[in-house]
């Protein structure tokens, strides 16, 4: 049963969402051969004040 956590460092809609999960699935299919009703995907919209690289917030970056 495959399991995919995706962390964003942004807001998406809910059709970007759709959209990502969709691919994502299709892809776990066609490599894994599990069947769709198995991929299980949850989403983690972190804020970019949570989120750093190198020593700076994201927010923080131009």
């Amino acid at each position: 049963m495959p399991i995919v956590n995706i962390d964003i460092a942004s807001k998406l809609s809910k059709e970007q969402k759709s959209a990502l999960v969709k691919g994502v699935t299709a892809s776990i299919i066609e490599v894994t051969k599990s069947p769709d009703h198995s991929v299980t995907i949850i989403i983690n919209e972190v804020e970019r004040d949570n989120i750093a690289k190198a020593g700076v917030l994201f927010s923080d970056r131009t």
